[in-house]
């Protein structure tokens, strides 16, 4: 399973996402991609309000919805069995 963490640099939201990440990195085997939106247009338009954000199979979690029992729920639902 992939994830992939929108992110930027000077972000402690964005860090404290990333600590959250690595904590159930521990528990549930997946492989984090992360992505500095200000490396590309796109990413930035499309993400610049919503970092810290992930995308773990077909769901979206912005900064909003950004909290531990969530991501675990989330990335739960997207083991392959």
């Amino acid at each position: 399973m992939r994830v992939i963490f929108y992110t930027k640099e000077k972000c402690s939201l964005c860090e404290d996402a990333k600590a959250l990440l690595g904590m159930l990195q521990n528990e549930y085997a997946f492989d984090m991609e992360e992505r500095d939106i200000y490396t590309n247009d796109l990413w930035l338009e499309k993400y610049q309000l919503l970092i810290p954000c992930v995308e773990i199979g077909t769901e979206f979690l912005d900064c909003e919805q950004m909290n531990l029992p969530r991501l675990e729920r989330v990335i739960q639902g997207n083991i392959k069995k």
